[in-house]
């Protein structure tokens, strides 16, 4: 059986999205749900996704391991898990990973950009990497079962992530710096360790992550996942597609600043401005899912290699997690 899987959007949910997703053939999505709140804060945006699965029953469903995959391939829906892209919410409490795990949380970064008390972000000038109580909530988001998700970490606090880990972890939307040198990219290094490690990677849609950022054709990314493969194997990657559609301009600035910081600081490839950059134009959002089984078709992978890389793989690594 074959699977579709973005193993990352961070959308302005509707039903609009849920169907597009359905229109796409996604089995399965990995959302954000909190980039800085704090877990009172997180409960409260568990309470909005009470009501999008109430609504929209026909289309989604909160998915808990790799079984509510299944389900959804067979009941034509898409199974919702659950990330964060900081450790906000676990704030200085090594209890409440169990606790956001209870709630459905299956994906955690230890850091987004800025230093956290757990790892150092890659904007951060000094890389320290994991920190001391960064090693006991990677212990203890193993023992639970919550991957560790170093997409918007620095080089050394992610290959510490790799070696402190007992479980193989993940980069759920970054690309490689060969193809573009964003800070969020990945060096060659890490993603050898990556996959030697059995860990995934993501590749990213979103435009500054890319070759030419909302001009990247489909050629080049084939051609970029193509490389990357023969440097990772192509067992070892997906698509994590970082899509944010229908979020107001306004929602860059929370992503990037958060509470820590009175500027306006929209982060790399942006040029200081505000607002989400346009996608291109053969991946305006999930339905582009089929352009990229042609591109990579074109480029030269199998019939099961694509299938691996826009599901499979993702669908192995819930399994074995």
């Amino acid at each position: 059986m074959n699977y579709k899987i973005d193993n990352l959007q961070y959308c302005n949910w509707s039903r609009e999205i849920f169907e597009i997703n359905r229109q796409a053939g996604l089995d399965a999505v990995h959302v954000t749900i909190v980039y800085h709140e704090d877990y009172d804060e997180f409960l409260d945006e568990l309470k909005k996704w009470e009501l999008y699965f109430k609504e929209n029953s026909d289309l989604i469903f909160l998915g808990r391991n790799f079984k509510d995959i299944d389900k959804a391939k067979e009941e034509s829906k898409t199974a919702i898990f659950f990330g964060f892209q900081n450790c906000s919410p676990i704030e200085d409490d090594i209890y409440l990973v169990e606790k956001i795990h209870e709630h459905g949380c299956r994906f955690m970064q230890l850091t987004y950009n800025n230093q956290s008390l757990l790892a150092t972000g890659c904007y951060e000038k000094i890389d320290s990497g994991v920190t001391n109580f960064g090693k006991e909530v990677i212990k203890e988001m193993n023992r639970v079962g919550i991957v560790i998700d170093m997409s918007h970490s620095a080089e050394k606090s992610t290959l510490d992530a790799i070696e402190f880990s007992e479980k193989p972890i993940a980069i759920t939307h970054a690309n490689p710096t060969f193809w573009h040198g964003a800070k969020r990219n990945k060096s060659n290094e890490l993603l050898k360790a990556l996959a030697d490690s059995g860990g995934m990677l993501g590749f990213s849609l979103y435009p500054h992550h890319l070759k030419d950022n909302s001009n990247c054709t489909l050629d080049s990314f084939c051609e970029m996942v193509a490389k990357t493969a023969d440097i990772m194997n192509v067992k070892n990657i997906g698509i994590g597609s970082d899509l944010c559609l229908n979020q107001p301009d306004l929602i860059v600035e929370w992503m990037r600043n958060g509470t820590w910081s009175k500027k306006k600081n929209y982060g790399e490839g942006s040029k200081n401005k505000p607002g989400f950059p346009k996608q291109p134009n053969w991946f305006t959002d999930a339905r582009g899912f089929s352009n990229l089984d042609i591109g990579l078709k074109k480029i030269g992978f199998s019939d099961d290699e694509i299938n691996d890389i826009l599901g499979n793989n993702w669908y192995n690594f819930y399994k074995n997690i």
